[in-house]
């Protein structure tokens, strides 16, 4: 291996070195404190390895990773996600599990797999990457060492990712037995296996993903998480998915069947209104945002399916890129409110957030912005996210999946509005349970990048043009 291969893996190499350490510390040091330093230690030098790694250019390593702009784009927001649920998960944790330790090492864990998803271009370190991801997350959905909730959302996940995962296995058999590559960019072709293959791949990614019709286990595993747990589920899982299919659709081309670009259109579609109507029903904080994220994930097809359309995958991973950010600071900010006021236990009821401005002025302020975030109301991230999406639609004239995105948004709106106002009815005051500092500051500090980002969207954007340059060329 050259020494440029070496410097483009610094990230990858820092915290795997780093989940080795900490695994040594932890054997002869049980603090939470501690703990927590070296997790944060570990995740702040994984990141100022990216700009040290961006310097290697874009390197193909042995055909089995692609670590380019885009990968880096990716590794840095993973662990700038994993940082903030670092932090948030601290003081919860340790109400709620006698040996707290272990799960800064998967957090760690799950973060490494979602950056190998980031980069991967070979069916290898897909796999390899979603498998690290997958099997961190059981551990973690599970870990309070009480209660059922959390034991009962681990088993669903596990069997139900288990299936997803063994039908992409499934589908990578078929497609490499029509090609005889594993490597995204030698998968061409137009054999029946490879078509069934491809659509097998498809299918499990959209459950990773919650798409219609294999959304179900959303609700039950977002309500049964731990909440801290849940934001990471919500946003480095599925980003890394994201991440990998929008790669995946450009190198592979797969969508240029229109068999596949149909059924993934309608798959978007039926998404955007189901998760949208079903979120209209639901009086648990937890679940309303597990069926919000079905739609965000069905409007995020619209960028996956303008690789394949007249807007051109620049124009498509653009896109994506700038909405999954979006999406990370908005619904992080959301499950962080919910993870600061869980003292006790998790705090999901809608009602329990009535007169939350009356309460906690900051933290219901935060809340505010991620719900208007989602709901796309300007001035915040969440509608430079979805211009962004009608303007690729309108290019590539996905017509459906525009007006699709209209009018699931203005269903949207409907609940978030809900959140906000229920906030504002005037409540009498009571007795509010003492909480550290560090949490309403990562909260607010998510919420502050949320208007940030909308009232000044410009670094964001050219950093996912810079990041992008020559992508799918």
């Amino acid at each position: 291996m050259t020494g440029s291969a070496l410097t483009a893996l610094a990230p990858y190499i820092v915290l795997t070195g780093g989940v080795t350490l900490m695994l040594l510390a932890i054997s002869f040091v049980r603090r939470g404190p501690v703990t927590l330093a070296l997790t944060l230690a570990v995740l702040l030098a994984t990141l100022a390895s990216v700009g040290f790694a961006a310097g290697a250019g874009t390197q193909l390593i042995d055909g089995f990773v692609l670590v380019d702009g885009y990968a880096h784009f990716f590794t840095a927001l993973f662990v700038l996600a994993a940082t903030a649920t670092a932090v948030l998960t601290f003081g919860y944790v340790d109400r709620r599990a006698a040996q707290r330790e272990e799960f800064y090492i998967l957090l760690l864990t799950a973060t490494l797999g979602a950056m190998t998803m980031g980069a991967a271009a070979h069916f290898g370190a897909f796999l390899l990457g979603m498998e690290i991801l997958s099997i961190s997350l059981y551990a973690m959905i599970a870990y309070p060492d009480t209660g059922r909730p959390p034991l009962e959302a681990a088993i669903k996940y596990l069997v139900l990712s288990g299936v997803a995962s063994t039908t992409i296995l499934f589908g990578m058999a078929l497609v490499y037995g029509e090609t005889e590559s594993m490597q995204f960019d030698a998968l061409a072709g137009d054999g029946a296996l490879l078509r069934v293959g491809q659509g097998m791949i498809l299918a499990g990614l959209a459950f990773k993903l919650s798409l219609v019709p294999f959304h179900m286990w959303t609700p039950d595993v977002y309500q049964g998480a731990p909440a801290p747990v849940t934001g990471f589920v919500a946003t480095v899982s599925k980003g890394a998915v994201a991440a990998l299919l929008i790669r995946y659709a450009v190198t592979t081309e797969v969508l240029a069947q229109e068999a596949l670009f149909f059924g993934l259109s309608l798959i978007a579609i039926v998404s955007m209104v189901v998760g949208n109507v079903l979120a209209l029903l639901q009086d648990n904080l937890k679940r309303l945002l597990a069926y919000s994220s079905i739609a965000h994930m069905g409007y995020l097809l619209i960028a996956v399916l303008a690789v394949a359309s007249a807007a051109g995958p620049e124009m498509a991973a653009e896109t994506g890129m700038v909405y999954i950010v979006g999406y990370f600071a908005m619904t992080l900010a959301a499950f962080g409110v919910m993870t600061v006021l869980s003292t006790d236990e998790d705090v999901e009821d809608l009602a329990d957030y009535e007169g939350l401005f009356w309460r906690r002025p900051l933290l219901a302020a935060v809340l505010a912005a991620a719900a208007l975030s989602l709901a796309g109301i300007p001035l915040t991230v969440g509608f430079i996210a979805k211009f962004y999406l009608f303007a690729a639609g309108v290019e590539g004239s996905l017509w459906l999946l525009v007006w699709a995105l209209v009018i699931g948004s203005a269903i949207g709106v409907y609940y978030y509005l809900r959140i906000v106002f229920g906030m504002t009815r005037q409540m009498e005051a009571g007795d509010e349970a003492a909480i550290s500092w560090w949490g309403p500051a990562t909260v607010a500090i998510l919420g502050l990048a949320i208007l940030v980002m909308g009232v000044y969207p410009t670094p964001l954007i050219d950093a996912a043009r810079e990041a992008i340059r020559g992508f799918g060329g």
